[in-house]
């Protein structure tokens, strides 16, 4: 689960995975325009970025409780044994689906752990302990023999062997990267907490990146520059979440968790022109 940041004594607002990537396929879906190319194939790409964390599902359903917050644990701070059991889980979910949506889900997954392919320097590898190391190398090994696999699979069949084209394939896999840290971006800091942020290596095309800024205005409304969706006038969108308070030890946190209604944040994106 993401849980946002709160002011002191007030109630933060758990995010689940599955709506966290429900904000990414928002962006997705509106993505591209005269400087920026949409995502494509497009079915394929919305239904991976829409899952690429589905692998939390089972977690979140249990809603796990931080003895150090009595809240539900924050991503990274959730059990290694646990992080990457969903690190596998949603490649396995996605290569059910299509085997191109494996192979991106594959390198998201594999790429958290080493930097993002180089496009961050957030390299997850280099502070795990060494019993975590040891889980992790054994389930990237094992990603890595996925996407060789996948990699076939699609090559063989004359519809879908372009998708394995580099060029191609690392313009969606940093589109995927775009929407899931900008998603981030709004779940993981309460509104009037955000700051100016920049995001690198956004691809225009399959040959040119670019890096974007956002900045808050007001009232909810951020522009971003350059501007990568498809309506100039902007575009307003919904993350869903419940606000939870600390739970006690003896308290059920899940009980807690599914007793809070569902309610939603509101965010503008606009164009800095």
């Amino acid at each position: 689960m993401i849980v946002q940041s709160a002011v002191e004594g007030a109630e933060h607002f758990v995010i689940t995975m599955d709506q966290h990537t429900a904000l990414c396929a928002r962006f997705a879906e509106h993505f591209g325009n005269e400087c920026f190319e949409p995502v494509e194939p497009r079915a394929l790409m919305l239904h991976v970025i829409e899952h690429h964390d589905v692998g939390w599902r089972e977690l979140d359903a249990q809603a796990l409780r931080d003895p150090a917050t009595g809240l539900p644990y924050n991503l990274v701070k959730t059990p290694f044994s646990r992080i990457v059991e969903t690190s596998s889980a949603s490649p396995d979910f996605n290569s059910a689906h299509h085997p191109y949506c494996g192979l991106i889900s594959s390198m998201h997954s594999w790429g958290l752990y080493n930097g993002r392919y180089g496009m961050s320097d957030k390299v997850l590898l280099d502070s795990l302990a060494d019993d975590n190391r040891a889980l992790a190398d054994a389930m990237l090994e094992g990603e890595i023999e996925r996407q060789q696999g996948l990699r076939t699979q699609l090559e063989s069949d004359p519809e879908t062997a372009s998708l394995t084209e580099e060029d191609q394939l690392f313009q969606n896999y940093k589109q995927l990267q775009f929407f899931d840290t900008l998603a981030l971006y709004f779940n993981c800091v309460q509104e009037g907490k955000r700051e100016q942020a920049s995001f690198s290596h956004v691809p225009l095309n399959a040959s040119e990146d670019t890096e974007v800024t956002i900045r808050p205005v007001e009232n909810g409304a951020y522009t971003l520059d350059p501007y990568p969706f498809d309506d100039s006038e902007g575009i307003e969108l919904t993350f869903s979440g419940r606000y939870l308070s600390p739970v006690s030890q003896g308290d059920d946190m899940r009980e807690e968790l599914e007793r809070a209604p569902v309610t939603t944040q509101t965010i503008r994106l606009l164009t800095a022109a």
